[in-house]
């Protein structure tokens, strides 16, 4: 893991614009196998960091990933901190991107994040979040988990918080049911985030490139 650099690199003065920063990350749904082709959508055109819960691991081949996308986990979180003063891994990621995406998002990390919960890597940079730059979601979970009320409580709460939702689409899912709550697919999500991020640019947004 290599050690988080500072806002503005020397490089970067006199010279074209950076490139987007892209914060991908992925919490325990089986859709995360698909998190190594989403990293490498993204890795053509930005600069990107991942993140990967505990139970997502149990699906994403680490050794798939670009190989210039470092991936952070729970156990990277305070694995360099020593004394006040160091850097603390959540908030630097936190201010490192111009974007975060969370692909997929399962229930159980929708519920977390709506109820404010921070007990992971993941859920401690979304409630460290600056709501002034963009945070996507991508669900992804079996069908009577997306259609119960919980869900839509969760998803009305992180509407409000300023989440932007990237829904899910209806497929055969990985337990055998058809319906809706599989995950977006890598390349609409990649299309969603870069027209997004292309548009806001040429309008002037704030805290982009």
């Amino acid at each position: 893991m290599e050690p988080m650099t500072s806002e503005m690199e020397p490089a970067q003065i006199n010279s074209a614009p950076r490139r987007p920063r892209i914060l991908l990350a992925a919490s325990g749904s089986v859709a995360a196998i698909k998190f190594a082709n989403l990293c490498r959508c993204f890795s053509e055109w930005a600069e990107v960091k991942a993140v990967a819960t505990k139970p997502s691991l149990h699906f994403i081949d680490k050794a798939s990933l670009p190989k210039d996308v470092i991936l952070y986990t729970d156990e990277e979180e305070w694995s360099t901190w020593k004394k006040i003063g160091d850097s603390v891994l959540h908030i630097e990621l936190r201010r490192w991107a111009d974007i975060m995406v969370i692909a997929p998002l399962s229930a159980n990390t929708l519920g977390k994040i709506a109820g404010g919960l921070c007990d992971n890597l993941l859920t401690c940079i979304v409630r460290a979040w600056d709501y002034n730059k963009p945070l996507f979601v991508a669900p992804a979970m079996n069908t009577l988990m997306w259609n119960n009320p919980f869900t839509e409580r969760h998803l009305m709460i992180i509407d409000e918080l300023g989440i932007s939702l990237i829904p899910p689409i209806s497929k055969r899912l990985a337990c055998g049911d058809y319906g809706n709550g599989a995950m977006a697919e890598p390349s609409l999500i990649f299309s969603t985030i870069r027209l997004f991020y292309e548009s806001r640019s040429q309008s002037g947004g704030s805290n982009m490139a």
